[in-house]
Protein backbone atom coordinates (compact mmCIF):
# COMPACT_ATOMS: atom_id res chain seq x y z
CA UNK A 1 0.00 0.00 0.00
CA UNK A 2 1.39 3.38 -0.98
CA UNK A 3 1.87 6.07 1.65
CA UNK A 4 0.36 8.78 -0.59
CA UNK A 5 -3.30 9.31 -1.48
CA UNK A 6 -5.44 11.94 -3.15
CA UNK A 7 -7.22 13.57 -0.20
CA UNK A 8 -10.88 14.22 -0.95
CA UNK A 9 -11.12 16.90 1.76
CA UNK A 10 -8.10 18.97 0.68
CA UNK A 11 -8.31 17.96 -3.00
CA UNK A 12 -4.60 17.28 -3.25
CA UNK A 13 -2.06 14.53 -2.67
CA UNK A 14 -1.16 13.84 0.93
CA UNK A 15 0.17 11.24 3.32
CA UNK A 16 -2.10 8.25 3.93
CA UNK A 17 -3.14 7.50 7.50
CA UNK A 18 -1.27 4.42 8.70
CA UNK A 19 -4.40 2.90 10.28
CA UNK A 20 -8.16 3.56 10.34
CA UNK A 21 -8.70 6.41 12.83
CA UNK A 22 -12.16 5.19 13.84
CA UNK A 23 -13.84 1.80 14.14
CA UNK A 24 -15.88 0.20 11.38
CA UNK A 25 -16.61 1.32 7.86
CA UNK A 26 -16.22 5.02 8.65
CA UNK A 27 -12.64 4.47 9.82
CA UNK A 28 -11.82 2.53 6.65
CA UNK A 29 -13.44 5.20 4.48
CA UNK A 30 -11.43 7.93 6.19
CA UNK A 31 -8.17 5.99 5.82
CA UNK A 32 -8.81 5.40 2.11
CA UNK A 33 -9.85 8.99 1.26
CA UNK A 34 -8.43 11.45 3.80
CA UNK A 35 -4.84 12.57 4.30
CA UNK A 36 -2.97 12.84 7.56
CA UNK A 37 -2.99 16.65 7.24
CA UNK A 38 -6.78 16.77 6.85
CA UNK A 39 -7.18 14.36 9.79
CA UNK A 40 -5.03 16.62 11.97
CA UNK A 41 -7.21 19.59 11.00
CA UNK A 42 -10.26 17.56 12.05
CA UNK A 43 -8.66 16.79 15.43
CA UNK A 44 -8.31 20.54 16.07
CA UNK A 45 -11.95 21.14 15.13
CA UNK A 46 -13.05 18.17 17.22
CA UNK A 47 -11.19 19.59 20.23
CA UNK A 48 -12.95 22.94 19.75
CA UNK A 49 -16.34 21.20 19.53
CA UNK A 50 -15.66 19.17 22.68
CA UNK A 51 -14.56 22.25 24.62
CA UNK A 52 -17.13 24.76 23.36
CA UNK A 53 -20.09 22.41 23.59
CA UNK A 54 -18.81 20.84 26.82
CA UNK A 55 -19.04 17.34 25.45
CA UNK A 56 -18.22 14.31 27.59
CA UNK A 57 -16.77 11.24 25.94
CA UNK A 58 -18.48 9.19 28.63
CA UNK A 59 -21.85 10.29 27.24
CA UNK A 60 -23.18 8.07 24.44
CA UNK A 61 -25.13 10.94 22.84
CA UNK A 62 -22.04 13.15 22.78
CA UNK A 63 -19.96 10.42 21.12
CA UNK A 64 -22.75 9.91 18.57
CA UNK A 65 -22.77 13.66 17.87
CA UNK A 66 -18.99 13.66 17.22
CA UNK A 67 -19.28 10.61 14.94
CA UNK A 68 -21.91 12.47 12.90
CA UNK A 69 -19.71 15.57 12.80
CA UNK A 70 -16.63 13.72 11.53
CA UNK A 71 -18.66 12.15 8.73
CA UNK A 72 -20.22 15.51 7.79
CA UNK A 73 -16.79 17.19 7.95
CA UNK A 74 -15.17 14.82 5.47
CA UNK A 75 -18.02 13.49 3.35
CA UNK A 76 -20.98 15.84 3.82
CA UNK A 77 -21.79 19.51 3.99
CA UNK A 78 -19.32 20.29 6.78
CA UNK A 79 -19.25 19.93 10.54
CA UNK A 80 -20.73 22.37 13.00
CA UNK A 81 -18.51 25.33 13.81
CA UNK A 82 -18.42 26.64 17.38
CA UNK A 83 -20.45 29.84 17.76
CA UNK A 84 -18.36 32.94 17.22
CA UNK A 85 -15.44 31.09 15.60
CA UNK A 86 -13.86 32.78 12.62
CA UNK A 87 -11.28 30.71 10.76
CA UNK A 88 -7.89 32.37 10.28
CA UNK A 89 -7.29 34.02 6.94
CA UNK A 90 -4.20 33.32 4.93
CA UNK A 91 -2.23 36.21 3.54
CA UNK A 92 -0.86 35.73 0.05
Amino acid sequence: MTDKIHCKKLNREGTRLSFPPAPGELGKKIQENISLEAWQEWLQLQTMLINEKRLSMGNVEHRKYLAEQVERHFFGDGADIPEGYTPPTTSD
